[in-house]
């Protein structure tokens, strides 16, 4: 009975289109908000860091990234683990070869820098489209990874083709490397997370977004009515690599701290971020988060409850998590196309009309 819009007017275009037009809506983002940059950082140790939350975060830009590229865009992308590994390992050779530059602007560089290979391996997608562009993208995948491990130029010449991620600071606090306390990582991830995603809400509801979107339903009417197909699929493969390029040099030098190509970005990785965005919604910046968490949350839950409470082999415990993510896959594209943030709309929906049925 409390989630009404009555009594919330709308008094200027700004207000009537803002990403939280319920009041309540707006409450709960600032009170997240309080939470997440307040709270947690003074509670949070390293189990949660490293077992939900920095993999959560890191994956929810990610998620974002191939959201931008699949679900506003439409164009296919298997290649997401090989952009990840671009970022790592362009995020690996600034921090060892500009050792007196910030780790913040090292981020972001290697986002730039995956953004200029993302835009490269996304040019065949402006003559074909569907399962021939994810075929090609999936030779991207395997040709970035095959790249990073066969080049010693990449790992600096390291005896074990490792690369490890050197102690940088942020105003005087550690954010790399063994010395990391739980709440610096967190931190780095979450300021990182707070901002990509007010990017992307305001890429895709903006000029940008329309013609993505318009690319992605129709590309001949959108060229018909104006739209550049060529400036629309590419600046879609750059935002998106971007994006995901942080994923990956946040992955490697906060996370991980050692990474090799093959194990850390192999094309599971690929397959688990698309997992993350088909079970939480296309086309949606929540779904992005929503799929993230379930994809990060789902295992630390049945390894809590099947091997902790029930006993269970932890290998038997991996396959059923295989088992319900690929049954989750199905269930959702056959009855939720739009994952859980359609279901999560409707329940607002509901909600808002109840107790009328209407």
């Amino acid at each position: 009975m409390f989630y009404r819009e009555a009594g919330d007017f709308k008094t200027s275009y700004r207000d009537d289109s803002q990403t939280f037009p319920i009041r309540l809506d707006r409450m709960g983002y600032y009170i997240l908000m309080f939470v997440a940059f307040l709270v947690v950082p003074f509670f949070i140790n390293d189990y949660w860091v490293n077992a939900v939350f920095a993999p959560f975060l890191i994956y929810a830009i990610a998620a974002l990234g191939l959201n931008i590229l699949t679900g506003y865009a439409g164009q296919v992308s298997l290649g997401t683990g090989g952009f990840m590994a671009v970022g790592a390992y362009a995020c690996y050779k600034l921090m060892t070869g500009f050792p007196e530059v910030s780790i913040v602007i090292h981020i972001i560089l290697a986002g730039g820098i995956t953004a200029i290979v993302g835009v490269a391996f996304g040019l065949p997608s402006l003559r074909i489209k569907g399962f021939y562009l994810a075929v090609a993208t999936l030779a991207a995948q395997f040709f970035l990874v095959w790249l990073f491990n066969k080049v010693p130029w990449f790992y600096n010449y390291s005896a074990s083709g490792q690369i490890n991620a050197p102690e940088r600071s942020v105003f005087g606090v550690i954010v790399t490397g063994p010395n990391t306390e739980a709440w610096a990582k967190y931190m780095i991830c979450l300021v990182f997370v707070v901002v990509l995603a007010w990017v992307a809400r305001n890429l895709t509801r903006g000029m940008m977004g329309r013609k993505w979107m318009g690319i992605r339903d129709m590309d001949i009417a959108a060229e018909i009515i104006g739209v550049n197909p060529l400036m629309a699929k590419m600046s879609a493969f750059a935002v998106s690599s971007f994006f995901v390029g942080i994923a990956g040099a946040l992955f490697f030098a906060v996370y991980l701290g050692a990474a090799e190509a093959g194990e850390a970005f192999g094309i599971n990785k690929s397959f688990l971020i698309l997992f993350m965005i088909i079970i939480g919604g296309l086309g949606s910046i929540f779904g992005s988060f929503a799929g993230a968490a379930f994809m990060v949350l789902m295992p630390v839950f049945l390894k809590n409850v099947l091997v902790g409470g029930m006993g269970w082999p932890t290998d038997l415990a991996a396959h059923f998590e295989f088992m319900i993510v690929g049954g989750l896959i199905v269930l959702f594209l056959i009855v939720e196309p739009h994952g859980l943030a359609q279901l999560w709309r409707l329940t607002k929906e509901k909600l808002r009309l109840w107790p009328f049925p209407h």
